[in-house]
């Protein structure tokens, strides 16, 4: 599922192609697990058909990422403001510099989050995206091997998990295995999640770190109530959604997803 983990903000970067001049954010290593691009540029496609430069990628992301998260309940789960223009600037440098990493610990994610406006809160309840997808080896298999550069294992993960992980990604080159980031859930949208981290299953680095400190354990908790994870992941989706977003005269609606007018 693409979510939109984008620099620039809710400006549909993300989504341009690397140039011969430019390697675009898509090509970020924190981005190289997301999927579903040519389905926006799908979308896109009919959009235009219907109503030509009207309808921002942009705004097609935001709305394609509510709706891929709503399907099963029937109905959407948070509202989308639209109005979004495109930007035209798309970097790896400066992706790969200012997402959150998979090797991330607490302090590094948090601040990473506050560059964007967003608070601890936010970090733990859209960790909780992890439900759906994967992660490739080489995203995590330093703490099966390496963790500390004395080749051991992350003893904070679960060394049942961590043995199961090893059968899968069997040294640090594999850049190709791929695991489900939830276990118990690869494919569904809910809140096992936080029974994973709970149980020190947590894929990444990130994930773990969610644990090393109170307040976010604490939030941790209150997500393994349904209820109150689809509630906090609507308002902090919304919060997100409002990132450096383009209005007005700024940017431009591209005909095309994947490339500038």
């Amino acid at each position: 599922m693409l979510i939109g983990k984008s620099f620039q903000g809710c400006d549909g970067s993300v989504l341009l192609n690397s140039t011969t001049n430019n390697s675009a954010e898509k090509d970020a290593i924190p981005n190289l697990n997301l999927a579903g691009f040519d389905v926006i540029d799908d979308i896109k496609a009919e959009v235009e058909k219907k109503c030509p430069n009207v309808v921002s990628c942009a705004d097609v992301l935001a709305l394609a990422a509510r709706d891929a998260v709503s399907f099963k309940f029937q109905r959407p789960l948070w509202e989308v403001l639209t109005g979004r223009r495109d930007g035209r600037v798309s970097r790896v440098s400066e992706a790969s510099a200012n997402l959150p990493s998979p090797f991330s610990n607490f302090t590094t994610l948090v601040r990473n989050f506050a560059n964007q406006g967003l608070n601890v809160h936010d970090l733990v309840v859209l960790s909780g995206g992890h439900t759906i997808g994967v992660g490739h080896c080489n995203a995590f298999s330093n703490r099966l091997y390496n963790f500390t550069g004395r080749g051991d294992q992350d003893p904070s993960l679960n060394p049942t998990y961590a043995a199961f992980l090893k059968t899968q990604c069997r040294n640090l080159t594999d850049n190709t295995t791929f695991v489900p980031m939830d276990p118990g859930s690869v494919f569904k949208f809910d809140n096992n999640y936080y029974v994973t981290v709970k149980q020190n299953k947590g894929l990444f680095q990130s994930d773990a770190a969610l644990l090393t400190n109170k307040g976010s354990r604490n939030i941790v908790n209150e997500l393994l109530d349904p209820k109150k994870f689809f509630t906090e992941f609507a308002q902090s989706m919304k919060r997100m959604g409002a990132i450096n977003v383009l209005t007005g005269n700024e940017g431009e609606i591209r005909k095309q997803c994947f490339v500038v007018n």
